[in-house]
């Protein structure tokens, strides 16, 4: 009876062990510890090894018609695809791409000058160089949110109402030199619409010139109307993380008068004519030169992709603790 027993005992713990399989998941990566994944050879590779490639979006993409795809892509773009998979990241790292990047990011330098920075301080690295030079970035939009507070119209005698006041500046760059600057209340998302150069002057855009060096950026515009007046812009380019140029500190903001004589239009060279001005001088007695010491806060850089999604579009009341950092 005993062993009778003990036999039917061993054979429910083995069904039970049996059934039991069944409930653990199969997890095929522990078969690649301590196995050395080869990595996939980008295109255009050197290499005489065949190499095969089971994924089926390589399987079904040809590498020329990959290799097409990735030389319309932006530069950031670039960078979120370089963390799909090996193959990716290797293709991503020709040159090819970050020479295209920075020849149209620095195009107002002359080609030459290009090279001679990058064999100077890159090491020959068109990615280096797109990293770590700094430059202006043309994708988005630069925007200052400054806020004021102003007094109200007093109903009672006991109390002193004030209004909390905001409004924004806009800074458009484009890699040919020239700006667009806009001045006002409006949100992110609605002033984003109309800062091209298709926008007319009831928009109160207006058009300019900058300069970069290094990472400063030296920018000038002219408010037309019966006293020309010129505004200049000194700011400091920099970023929140490497390559990044997010951020935008604003040195100087004055204004002063121009003659009439010294312009002939708004798409006159304006940064050209007050180049070696001092901060004071003004050439219009009418107009004072003013340096503005309020409403410098930095700018932060917002993709177009991100104009609806931003926070800043937040309402005043929501924002009191905004930072840009």
């Amino acid at each position: 009876m005993a062993s009778d027993y003990a036999a039917v005992k061993s054979a429910e713990q083995v069904s039970r062990y049996k059934s039991a399989q069944f409930i653990f998941t199969h997890r095929p990566w522990l078969d690649l510890y301590g196995v050395h994944v080869r990595p996939v050879a980008p295109f255009g590779s050197a290499s005489s090894k065949p190499v095969v490639d089971n994924a089926l979006i390589h399987l079904s993409l040809p590498d020329e018609l990959l290799f097409e795809i990735f030389s319309r892509m932006t530069p950031y773009t670039l960078g979120k695809a370089a963390c799909v998979c090996r193959k990716w990241r290797y293709t991503i790292r020709n040159p090819v791409f970050w020479r295209t990047a920075c020849l149209k990011s620095w195009q107002v330098s002359m080609i030459a000058e290009n090279y001679k920075i990058l064999q100077s301080k890159f090491d020959g690295s068109w990615r280096k160089m797109w990293l770590l030079r700094p430059r202006v970035r043309t994708d988005g939009i630069y925007v200052s949110r400054n806020t004021y507070i102003r007094a109200g119209v007093a109903e009672w005698k006991i109390t002193n109402p004030v209004h909390i006041v905001c409004y924004y500046r806009y800074l458009r760059f484009y890699p040919s030199g020239r700006f667009l600057y806009k001045n006002s209340s409006q949100k992110v998302k609605d002033v984003a619409k109309y800062m091209n150069y298709r926008s007319s002057k009831a928009d109160c855009v207006f058009r300019g010139q900058y300069t970069l060096s290094e990472d400063k950026v030296e920018a000038a515009l002219l408010y037309p109307g019966m006293r020309p007046t010129v505004l200049r812009i000194r700011l400091r380019l920099r970023g929140t993380t490497v390559g990044a140029n997010n951020r935008m500190d604003l040195l100087a903001l004055v204004t002063s008068g121009v003659n009439d004589n010294e312009v002939r239009g708004q798409d006159e060279d304006i940064l050209g004519i007050v180049e070696g001005w001092q901060e004071d001088e003004t050439h219009n007695p009418d107009v004072p030169a003013v340096s503005h010491k309020r409403g410098l806060t930095p700018f932060v850089f917002i993709p177009f992709e991100e104009v609806e999604t931003s926070v800043l579009n937040l309402p005043v009341e929501r924002m009191d603790y905004f930072v840009p950092g």
